[in-house]
């Protein structure tokens, strides 16, 4: 796997892995309805184009084909974190995750912050990420759950 700065031509492919990402979630925890609410949000939402354009982040790709990516946006907010569902539970979060970290401590920042799915969440406290709340929020009028967390970024 190649990993690498995500450039403004990356755009349409960053979409494709999103939506790959979110359609291939299991059904026991995501229905479809909540599966196409949320992957409609690639083309639907312009904070999502916003964050691609403006944000910092990294991709991975196999092959010369992107397989996951990872966005902070604002600097302190981690806003994108998707891998496409074939490559899943195979360290591609993993080493995303922690580049982005590194990159934070790197800028000197005290924190960072997400919202992660409830698939998500769980790499997310693996890696000494801590669950603020839970949260409910509405796509397209369908309801979804979600952790607002955090993590404190020690500077050496």
């Amino acid at each position: 796997m190649n990993l690498r700065q995500i450039t403004i031509k990356d755009q349409l492919e960053l979409k494709k892995v999103y939506f790959d990402s979110i359609q291939s979630l299991d059904e026991k925890i995501y229905s479809q309805a909540q599966k196409r609410a949320w992957s409609s949000q690639a083309w639907n939402n312009p904070y999502f184009d916003k964050s691609i354009t403006k944000g910092r982040g990294w991709l991975l790709s196999k092959n010369g084909i992107i397989i996951a990516f990872a966005i902070r946006y604002p600097y302190d907010r981690i806003a994108l974190f998707y891998c496409k569902g074939n490559f899943q539970r195979k360290g591609c979060g993993s080493k995303l995750l922690h580049k982005l970290e590194d990159d934070a401590k790197k800028e000197g920042l005290d924190s960072l912050s997400t919202e992660a799915s409830l698939i998500s969440y769980e790499l997310f406290l693996k890696n000494e990420w801590k669950i603020i709340r839970k949260e409910k929020i509405i796509i397209n009028n369908i309801f979804f759950e979600r952790y607002k967390m955090t993590k404190t970024i020690k500077v050496n």
